[in-house]
């Protein structure tokens, strides 16, 4: 695809884009994040960890992409790997929707890694990802040093007592997250104290879903 058809897509109906993307090699999609797209939506197409690495490729490339939908692709935490590495070079991607993508929590530690270098990232969906207690950690050493960050969804993993603990003990030094959810977990009433606790000392709002 030339850069001329590329720019087009501008000024194209958005019914007209998609059935010429549909048409299009993953490689010229991915190239043409670079400048042409501000939402990608790739809900259920069965990328896997091979698309992913694709797609880290192009986020560090783009200067316009600033919303990312990769739910239910079967990623896993090789996928959320390579995500992680297009993360930290990537300056435009402010949304990133991993949800039910089987990342793990080795997946998590992955993109806990990016946070604490990426400095746009806003709102991180990880929702229906077998996230245990250990990934909760990683996460919630990821926000000691996240500054931007500011809606972070973990709704239905598998985050206990153990994992609020530690997401509650990191919540004291970070200052920017507003929203955390955490809806469908095993949290209890004592992973809640703990969650409580780290309230006391956070400087901002925070939205707990329970």
């Amino acid at each position: 695809m030339s850069h001329q058809s590329i720019a087009t897509f501008l000024t194209l109906p958005v019914e007209l884009v998609y059935r010429i993307l549909d048409q299009q090699s993953d490689y010229t999609i991915i190239c043409s994040m670079r400048n042409t797209f501000t939402t990608l939506n790739l809900t259920r197409n069965k990328i896997g960890h091979v698309g992913a690495q694709q797609l880290a490729a192009g986020l560090q490339q783009t200067t316009t992409l600033t919303t990312l939908h990769l739910e239910d692709n079967n990623i896993g935490d090789v996928g959320a790997q390579h995500l992680g590495d297009g993360l930290r070079r990537n300056r435009t991607l402010t949304t990133l929707n991993l949800q039910d993508n089987n990342i793990g929590d080795v997946g998590a530690q992955h993109l806990s890694d990016a946070l604490q270098q990426n400095t746009v990232l806003s709102t991180l969906e990880l929702g229906s990802n077998n996230i245990g207690d250990i990934g909760a950690q990683h996460l919630g050493d990821g926000l000691r040093h996240n500054t931007t960050l500011t809606t972070l969804g973990l709704e239905s993993n598998k985050i206990g007592v153990v994992g609020a603990q530690h997401l509650g003990d990191e919540l004291r030094y970070n200052t920017a997250l507003l929203e955390l959810y955490l809806g469908d977990n095993k949290i209890g009433d004592s992973g809640a104290q703990h969650l409580a606790g780290g309230l006391r000392y956070n400087t901002v709002t925070v939205i707990l879903s329970l």
